[in-house]
């Protein structure tokens, strides 16, 4: 598919990031996320290799619906770091957003949060947030859970799991998008989130897979 199928789906500044990128086709599991309805809000569990093109799915997702005057954005990751790291990127790539970034003390509202269109939280952070009643927390519509394998995490997984259980019975309407390459069983979470499931193996390196014995590497 190329990137001008989808030039009328999206709105023109979204469009001319991607095309300063020089993106001319959109990857398989972007493909496939358009065909299974990401531009109508429908839910989505992606399940594809590392580097296959997620994030650029998520990106279409918070920018159309902000743009779009749905609602702000909220993308969760697991780490403070990885925190950090997508919001540097989103406020490069996209200064016509606010981005806002949550990871700090767990024990207060935040409120100033409530000035911008997407905010890069960790789970806990966000848990937090929606505890302390945070006033903006109901104007969310896109929700993007990064690295949603985690929700099997003994320690972490609870968090997970009981945050976007609290977010889909707060907001009454949403589109939520759960990322990851490692999901163990993604067609039992996509019926939990009600959402379609986008699967593919396309990676942009092969992976090979051998075995290294005596100096000598054998690949299978």
């Amino acid at each position: 598919m190329d990137l001008t199928d989808i030039k009328d789906k999206i709105p023109s500044q979204l469009f001319e990031v991607f095309f300063k990128r020089r993106i001319d086709a959109l990857r398989p599991c972007q493909e496939k996320a358009v065909n299974a309805g990401l531009f109508e809000g429908k839910n989505l569990v992606v399940c594809t290799p590392t580097a296959s093109g997620k994030t650029m799915i998520a990106e279409m997702a918070c920018a159309k619906n902000i743009l779009d005057g749905k609602g702000k954005a909220v993308y969760i990751v697991p780490l403070k770091a990885l925190a950090t790291e997508k919001y540097k990127e989103f406020k490069k790539e996209f200064p016509f957003l606010r981005v806002g970034l949550a990871i700090g003390d767990l024990d207060s509202k935040d409120n100033y949060l409530g000035r911008n269109d997407l905010i890069i939280a960790t789970a806990e952070k966000l848990d937090s947030l929606i505890r302390h009643k945070s006033e903006w927390i109901k104007d969310i519509f896109t929700i993007i859970v990064d690295e949603t394998h985690l929700i099997n995490d003994p320690s972490r997984g609870p968090t997970v799991e009981i945050l976007i259980t609290m977010l889909r019975n707060l907001l009454p309407s949403y589109q939520l998008i759960a990322l990851s390459a490692t999901i163990g069983n993604p067609d039992i979470l996509a019926e939990w989130l009600e959402a379609e499931l986008v699967l593919d193996n396309w990676r942009p390196v092969k992976l090979y897979s051998g075995t290294y014995l005596d100096g000598k590497l054998q690949f299978y």
